[in-house]
């Protein structure tokens, strides 16, 4: 996916005093179940990718499926929407932004969506451990530990300042609860896109030592590309068994 340089960040105070460090994260790694994953229906006529992208512009030529438009929740333009122009994966960061949790999550609210992402060392082990935090809490609140769900990996890179967290300390925006570390998190991120902020990076809450980021517009995901597929199970306790398939 390859598009225009993100925006810098205008000069100016970042909110708090917090820092900036220049992100230059090729393969950042996010989770999203098989079950939207939209398998490329001409895939079997194609000898390869550029074959592929040919036939899917042929397509976009007439299909309905690929002009549906996605909700808009009252905190996102439809111009910052990105278009099949961008190449592949559009419509998955789309989603991201659109299609949002009732209480939002750590950096967004209902309003709009984030892009997150787990990166640095052994980011696919961050991804998988927020993954399976968050479907157990789901899991918990109907409380029966029995489910199966298949995640694939979506490779994004990012290139440009963001706000970093990762020497904030013990602030409220980072309180593993999300009871009270949502809230504030939503408060902050309010605040840092006010003042024109990409988006931050900030340390993990469900594996020590890992590194995630939000992205707080579309444009600012390129090169999206799919990675490795992983089954999560659980049966009947709330730690789910991850194989890779």
């Amino acid at each position: 996916m390859s598009r225009r340089s993100p925006e810098e960040t205008p000069p100016g105070r970042i909110p708090h005093d917090l820092p900036l460090c220049e992100l230059a994260e090729p393969a950042t790694i996010r989770l999203i179940s098989t079950a939207y994953i939209d398998e490329p229906a001409l895939a079997p006529l194609a000898d390869d990718a550029d074959a592929l992208d040919f036939l899917a512009d042929i397509e976009a030529l007439t299909s309905i499926r690929q002009d549906a438009e996605m909700p808009l929740p009252s905190g996102l333009r439809r111009a910052e929407l990105l278009s099949d122009a961008h190449g592949y994966g559009w419509s998955y960061v789309n989603a991201a932004f659109c299609y949002t949790r009732p209480g939002g999550n750590r950096f967004n609210g209902p309003e709009r969506g984030a892009w997150y992402a787990a990166w640095g060392d052994a980011a696919g082990e961050t991804a998988r451990a927020e993954v399976g935090y968050h479907l157990t809490r789901e899991l918990e609140n109907v409380g029966v530990y029995d489910n199966v769900t298949d995640y694939r990996e979506l490779l994004a890179g990012f290139i440009g300042p963001f706000v970093d967290l990762r020497a904030s300390g013990a602030q409220p925006w980072l309180e593993p609860n999300p009871v009270v570390g949502h809230p504030a998190g939503q408060a902050l991120a309010r605040e840092l896109r006010a003042a024109g902020a990409s988006g931050l990076v900030y340390p993990s809450q469900r594996r020590a030592g890992g590194l995630c980021l939000a992205a707080f517009r579309p444009n600012l995901v390129q090169n999206i590309r799919q990675g490795a597929t992983w089954r999560f199970v659980w049966n009947g306790t709330p730690v789910p068994e991850v194989t890779r398939l």
